[in-house]
């Protein structure tokens, strides 16, 4: 599964791509050091991404504050190898042959850093998950 220029690609979706998508699409890029390319998007998505997300993010390094909420395009999904929906339900598109997973997970909305931590880490284990399926090899 190889997207363009033989790199697996990998689209997060959420409802407002301003906390689980996000940490998702961070994560992701971070432990794949540049084979796989990431992008994440949401079906409504917010005006910034949650606060609470950006401090549990830097907690590992991980700079959210010039990323921002995406709209979610059929442009990206019919590109992406893999879909990976966090809540967004019936709202993203489905294009055939795509590979989707539809992650439940907390949504962190209005969720302070204590309790958003431990979907952060959630997040954490299936990437790395995802990153040995796409990969063959652990990060």
């Amino acid at each position: 599964m190889t997207g363009t220029g033989g790199i697996p690609e990998v689209l997060f979706v959420c409802v407002h791509n301003a906390g689980r998508s996000q940490m998702a699409a961070a994560l992701l890029d971070h432990h794949a050091a540049g084979r796989v390319r990431v992008r994440s998007a949401g079906s409504a998505p917010a005006d910034s991404i949650n606060p609470a997300v950006v401090a549990v993010m830097d907690e590992l390094g991980l700079d959210l504050t010039r990323e921002f909420p995406k709209p979610l395009t059929g442009a990206a999904v019919e590109a992406a190898d893999v879909v990976i929906t966090m809540g967004c339900g019936d709202v993203c598109q489905v294009f055939p042959g795509k590979r989707y997973e539809d992650w439940r997970l907390p949504d962190p909305a209005g969720l302070p850093v204590e309790r958003v931590r431990p979907i952060r880490d959630q997040i954490d284990a299936r990437v790395r998950a995802l990153l040995v399926e796409l990969l063959g090899a652990p990060s």
